[in-house]
């Protein structure tokens, strides 16, 4: 199977592919930091996102995807839609920040460039959006703890022609993944310092997430073509 992963640098969700033997790839601004820039395209996914297109990968070789990909998962960058940034969007009560609102817009506008791709089966991933932004509902919310992974990090998924992941291992002790309403430490509030601590690490696909993925949509799509 021919699988697109749009966004990913880490290519958590290209290996978990991979390694039931389909031909993924993984496309992303940044060089990969999965150990494998030979499924690593660098640049700008739009122009692989309809299929029919030539590329190259980060070791210099060159390939081609001839007509659709089977599969599109994508992670399109959350910065200015997701609510986790509410406080940027609304910086002061009631007062909407249009700059913040302009750049929340462009990224819907990316979102919808993978929403609307020539692609049979879509997935794409973010977390909860704002919702001013007026992204459609997710067709679905995942945890990590639900697929082997001790932390809580609500996965939204917006599916076309997929059906919801279904939980693999659920973790009844987990962690808080995002740190949450740490302004409310001086007002005793109820906050979390959360374990990731930079962009990169908050953007991450956990394994259990990948794996459930790659296992059950391949096992769907490839039931669904027979």
């Amino acid at each position: 199977m021919n699988v697109l992963i749009a966004c990913e640098e880490s290519q958590t969700v290209c290996k978990a592919f991979r390694a039931l033997g389909h031909r993924a790839f993984s496309a992303d601004l940044q060089e990969c930091s999965g150990g494998h820039p030979e499924w690593h395209v660098v640049g700008d996914c739009l122009p692989l996102l309809n299929g029919d297109c030539e590329f190259t990968t980060q070791d210099g070789k060159r390939h081609r995807q001839q007509g659709e990909w089977q599969l599109l998962v994508a992670h399109p960058p959350c910065t200015y839609m997701s609510k986790a940034g509410a406080r940027w969007m609304y910086p002061k009560a009631g007062q909407l920040s249009e700059e913040r609102l302009k750049l929340a817009m462009e990224a819907k506008a990316f979102f919808f460039k993978m929403h609307d791709a020539k692609c049979k089966y879509i997935a794409i991933e973010n977390p909860r959006p704002l919702a001013i932004v007026g992204l459609p509902k997710p067709s679905t919310i995942v945890q990590p703890y639900e697929f082997g992974d001790p932390f809580s990090k609500a996965t939204y998924l917006w599916l076309k022609n997929l059906p919801p992941l279904m939980p693999t291992l659920f973790c009844g002790d987990h962690q808080t993944f995002l740190p949450s309403n740490t302004g409310g430490r001086k007002k005793g509030q109820k906050w979390s310092r959360g374990v990731a601590h930079t962009a990169k690490d908050a953007s991450k696909t956990f394994q259990g997430i990948a794996h459930a993925m790659a296992v059950q949509w391949s096992d769907f799509i490839e039931n669904d073509v027979r």
